[in-house]
């Protein structure tokens, strides 16, 4: 399974990514080991996640997400759609 996600991080800005294995890169993130924008930013904590059966469909995702607004990704972590709305807390 591959997945896209958003995780907050410590100064409230909203990361956008994809990953074929969610706990080991948020762990990664977390840990200083995850993206460059992330290492200054910890911690992270997921607040959204997407299931994609491909590579292809969760990098997609990821692009079409950074392309919206701030307030546009608040609307979607919100939204009925977030798997992370029961298991994130």
């Amino acid at each position: 399974m591959n997945y896209t996600y958003i995780i907050k991080c410590a100064d409230s800005t909203l990361y956008t990514g994809w990953t074929n294995d969610l706990d080991k890169r948020i762990k990664a993130h977390n840990s200083g080991k995850g993206a460059k924008y992330t290492k200054t930013r910890r911690p992270v904590k997921l607040v959204y996640y997407e299931e994609h059966e491909t590579k292809n469909e969760a990098m997609s995702r990821e692009y079409a997400i950074k392309q919206l607004t701030r307030r546009d990704k608040e609307l979607l972590i919100k939204g009925k759609g977030n798997l992370c709305e029961k298991e994130c807390g």
